[in-house]
């Protein structure tokens, strides 16, 4: 896994000086210059990382001030300098200093339209808000229907592509990709591979943790396309929780460290000290975390996850993230409080739409294990709709692709080069014998087939 837990070690005094500042060419020679000398062997390994890390975030920054005003206003209607600097200072507008003048994220915009009710009303796009709150009465409309009778069972058919963008072409050259596909769990059943184009090199077996479809071809112009089409079985039972049914006795799987991610620093153990209290009871223990990251930890788009150094800690320092970052926040937060807790992503895929998503999932016995959807959850209550925020504690939704079960777990066969998303696989890796791919090579799609009750 490209020795990502050196991502906890701290950098050199110097070399974090001109990070924070956004000098990053001067930060790399430093770089370099510290790796002739006779370091230790860690502090290298770190220094590599990072490295990875400067080639990344320039371009997950593109935006100066003035070009950010210029997307607000051609996005939001009467957007204002001001209403720019204000969102900056409140930190829902993401920003860096690059050479010391500050750049914004380059999903900043929809970060603002998302969480931001006053601004949406003035978005532009009005079809995709109102597209939005259609999802949001369908998805309403299904979760009483599962409280209602207890279950509920999809056949999902779909085909996902991935396509290599022209100028990432070479001519004759073999390339190995990877696109997720749908893994036995608790929700998935009935999982079939119904074609690959042009035949697959390999198919994970159903129980891998990050489950993929392989090829490798040698591309040209015109054989520069993969891929893979699945049907699966989607059922969830709805569970009615009660504190007095939980047992004394409960497991010990799942509650420890992952570095660089899922780690109890000093901060984590006194956050979760203060959330839980003086609690025993291990599913009050797990509302009160859920609780704490759906209304505290506000939605943002965040740059790309190996940048971050330790996702947890970003997420309760900085108090925002996306569906992923608040995932591993309640993730780390559980097992710290002696919770197993895990990981869950792919996407959701429902009637009227198909995107990435990461959740979680929590043990207490005797339920087993239950979902906690917190980005959901948090969408709910920043509604007001409290029902849709008690239902994503305990219970899903069953519009879930299951790929991954598991955070930071090596894909088969491993690349050679750093994989675009180290931690987790939604939307697919490709590289070169000689070159890796970023996501700026690939052209991701999926499509829906069929979507049926059952």
């Amino acid at each position: 896994m490209e020795n990502v837990e050196y991502l906890k070690i701290n950098l050199p005094e110097d070399v974090m000086k001109l990070k924070c500042n956004g000098n990053f060419d001067e930060e790399e020679k430093l770089i370099n210059s510290l790796m002739k000398r006779d370091i230790p062997e860690v502090l290298k390994k770190k220094l590599c990382l990072e490295k990875e890390i400067i080639k990344i975030i320039k371009g997950e920054y593109p935006y100066t001030f003035e070009e950010a005003l210029k997307v607000g206003k051609e996005n939001i209607e009467d957007f204002t300098e001001e209403e720019l600097i204000m969102l900056k200072e409140d930190g829902t507008a993401d920003w860096i200093f690059i050479n010391g003048e500050v750049y914004f994220q380059d999903s900043f915009c929809g970060t603002i339209i998302k969480t931001r009710e006053e601004f949406a009303k003035r978005a532009m796009d009005k079809d995709k808000i109102n597209n939005n709150e259609k999802e949001y009465e369908f998805l309403n409309n299904i979760i009483r229907e599962i409280k209602e009778k207890g279950t509920k069972s999809y056949f999902v058919h779909l085909r996902s592509k991935m396509k290599i963008k022209d100028d990432s072409i070479k001519e004759g050259k073999q390339i190995k990709v990877h696109i997720p596909i749908p893994a036995k769990s608790k929700q998935l059943s009935d999982i079939k591979i119904i074609n690959t184009v042009p035949e697959a090199k390999n198919i994970n077996d159903e129980d891998y943790k990050q489950r993929t479809v392989y090829f490798e071809e040698n591309i040209t112009d015109n054989n520069r396309e993969f891929s893979v089409e699945y049907s699966y079985k989607s059922t969830v039972n709805y569970v009615e929780l009660k504190p007095e049914e939980v047992s004394d006795i409960q497991p010990d799987f799942e509650i420890n460290e992952l570095p660089p991610h899922i780690m109890f620093t000093p901060y984590i153990r006194e956050l979760c000290k203060e959330i839980v209290k003086d609690e025993k009871n291990p599913l009050i223990k797990a509302k009160k975390i859920y609780e704490f990251v759906t209304t505290k930890v506000k939605y943002s788009f965040v740059r790309e996850y190996f940048t971050i150094e330790n996702i947890a800690e970003y997420a309760g320092l900085n108090l925002k993230g996306d569906c992923g970052v608040q995932a591993i926040l309640f993730i780390t937060l559980c097992r710290c409080a002696g919770i197993p807790a895990k990981w869950q992503s792919g996407l959701f895929a429902s009637p009227l739409s198909v995107g990435c998503h990461d959740w979680a999932q929590f043990y207490i016995a005797p339920y087993g294990w239950l979902f906690a959807d917190p980005s959901f959850g948090g969408s709910a209550y920043r509604k007001g709709d409290k029902e849709r925020w008690k239902f994503y504690f305990g219970n899903i939704d069953p519009f879930r692709m299951v790929a991954n079960s598991e955070f930071q777990y090596e894909l088969y066969p491993s690349k050679k080069f750093l994989r675009i998303d180290p931690y987790d696989n939604q939307r697919g890796e490709a590289e070169y014998e000689h070159m890796g791919l970023g996501k700026e090579a690939l052209e991701v799609t999926r499509e829906t087939i069929e979507f049926k009750e059952l």
